[in-house]
């Protein structure tokens, strides 16, 4: 019993410690914040498309330095925080310069994928990043959503089986875009954790963002080329942000869930619902991501 209790001791003094820590990173950078940067990139999405494994492999690339965490989360949750706030999670001004003076000048990004299903973030970043570039990736969408309730579940927030949450993803989640379009501090829980359909009309969340931006600044890349040919897809986007091609060795699929495969039949249903709206989205985007091609 004296062993347990100096070891459940011994982890709160741990933890202590880690936000002790925290806290300390956190005032230092807070301070420093008028000298850092804004990002020259965001990872917008989408959620269970890949975004986690971008970040990371970006993360290593010699001239990029990501944000101090993956998920930022600025522009959606977090907006009642100051641009300050924002700045503290990037390098300072100065490590640009120093990077630059050495022959290795270095961009800034950050990856949030609520911020393409979020309908008040592009109006938010084109006012403080008119110049930012924006890459997304977009997943089959009968597998994106199965992957996010898969990955609900395993949070411990879904319990309903999977025919269930889609058949009630309406009551959880109507109304709530127009509650986060019309109070400037609302948060909607359902709208982040049960948009397992409506997260996959990627055409109305691509559009939002086309009267603030121009189509040479956003970036759409299939995920499931990104996961098949990880080489190709980064050399597109090197391209894009304008920096030396790079490919990291061995690079990590992360974030991966294991789970049973969809019951066909489910799967057929929701090929089904998605072929309209994935046809809107090759019409905008004039290409043929070939997801209506594997029905079962």
């Amino acid at each position: 019993m004296q062993g347990m209790a100096s070891s459940r001791t011994d982890s709160n003094v741990s933890r202590s410690l880690k936000r002790g820590t925290k806290r300390a990173i956190y005032a230092t950078r807070s301070l420093t914040a008028p000298t850092r940067v804004l990002p020259d990139f965001l990872i917008i999405g989408t959620q269970r498309g890949g975004t986690t494994s971008l970040f990371n492999i970006l993360s290593h690339h010699p001239n990029v330095c990501t944000s101090r965490t993956k998920e930022v989360h600025f522009f959606d949750n977090q907006f009642h925080r100051s641009v300050g706030w924002y700045k503290s999670q990037f390098p300072t001004s100065v490590y640009k310069v120093v990077c630059r003076t050495m022959g290795r000048p270095i961009i800034t990004g950050e990856a949030s994928p609520y911020y393409l299903f979020h309908p008040r973030v592009p109006a938010r970043v084109a006012t403080l990043l008119p110049h930012v570039k924006l890459i997304a990736l977009l997943r089959n969408p009968v597998d994106r959503a199965y992957s996010h309730y898969q990955h609900e579940v395993s949070l411990g927030v879904e319990k309903l089986s999977f025919a269930d949450a889609i058949e009630h993803e309406q009551e959880r989640i109507g109304g709530e875009e127009h509650k986060l379009l019309t109070q400037d501090r609302y948060y909607s829980f359902n709208h982040q954790h049960y948009s397992y359909l409506s997260r996959g009309v990627y055409v109305d969340q691509l559009q939002r963002w086309d009267p603030y931006f121009p189509a040479e600044r956003l970036l759409v890349i299939k995920s499931e080329d990104f996961y098949v040919e990880p080489g190709a897809a980064m050399s597109r986007i090197t391209q894009f942000l304008e920096i030396p091609d790079w490919t990291l060795e061995q690079p990590s699929r992360y974030n991966a869930l294991p789970y049973e495969p969809m019951d066909l039949g489910m799967r057929s249903r929701l090929q089904d619902y998605f072929a309209p709206h994935n046809q809107r989205l090759y019409n905008h985007l004039g290409g043929d991501f070939d997801w209506d091609g594997d029905r079962a």
